[in-house]
């Protein structure tokens, strides 16, 4: 065995298989909620995942798991296994920087994971936007407004797929435009897809903020009844009194 080929095996037992797909860093206002999309390998769908807090991998602290019950009042996790994604919930965030892992079990070896960075402010964050969780209707546009603070190269990513910066592009077969001024740029997505739903996030510097795009069928107004001589009839909650049932 070469020397190389030792020292690589060697590190790879220390460190584990980078398996997991997630932000790098995230700024959010202290006191406030944010939730970690973490993408892994398919053949990871049945293991534990779970939450580890701390700096250094060796000695980090699980913070939540998917296999045990939910008590904790600042974490929480769930695992959708369609998409291969689980994610992490943190609450009550403090003022300052905290650390974080993305992992999975593994039964014989190291565990897989993925670390990432939190920074709780008291100012604006570096980057934002509005809400996390936005809904777009299939065949129609949606414009997220990503809000920062900091300069640095702008991109919309999908997690997982492309990214798109200042020049219009496709992702996943959807059309992507960003418009920019001083302090905040517009994410334009036209003709949803059901392939363009999914995690993504706004990109500014060294700084990401995750959304989640969910794609559903516009709903259809229900036209008002119609009575058999086509005059209209007024639609009431309340049921008609003079009616007899059996």
């Amino acid at each position: 065995m070469t020397l190389t080929l030792s020292i690589l095996l060697i590190l790879t037992g220390i460190t584990g298989i980078h398996s997991i797909t997630t932000v790098d860093k995230v700024s959010v206002k202290a006191g406030a909620s944010i939730s970690i999309p973490c993408l892994y390998s398919s053949q990871y769908r049945n293991h534990v995942k779970y939450l580890c807090a701390g700096y250094y991998w060796p000695t980090c602290s699980y913070a939540i798991k998917t296999n045990q019950r939910q008590s904790s009042g600042k974490y929480s996790i769930s695992d959708d296994k369609t998409q291969n994604i689980f994610i992490v919930t943190i609450k009550h965030l403090a003022d300052g920087n905290t650390h974080y892992w993305c992992a999975v079990e593994i039964d014989q070896g190291p565990d897989v994971r993925q670390y990432f960075q939190l920074f709780g402010t008291r100012g604006e964050p570096r980057v934002k936007v509005a809400q996390q969780e936005v809904t777009g209707y299939n065949g129609e546009n949606i414009t997220i407004n990503c809000q920062f603070t900091d300069p640095g190269k702008l991109k919309w990513c999908k997690l997982g797929r492309t990214c798109v910066t200042e020049k219009p592009g496709l992702i996943d077969g959807t059309k992507v435009s960003i418009k920019s001024n001083s302090d905040v740029f517009s994410v334009t997505m036209s003709g949803l897809r059901p392939e363009s739903a999914g995690w993504y996030w706004c990109v500014k510097g060294d700084f990401q903020m995750p959304v989640h795009l969910t794609v559903t069928e516009k709903p259809t107004a229900t036209p008002d009844p119609v009575t058999a001589d086509g005059k209209m009839t007024t639609v009431n909650d309340e049921p008609n009194r003079s009616e007899s049932f059996h």
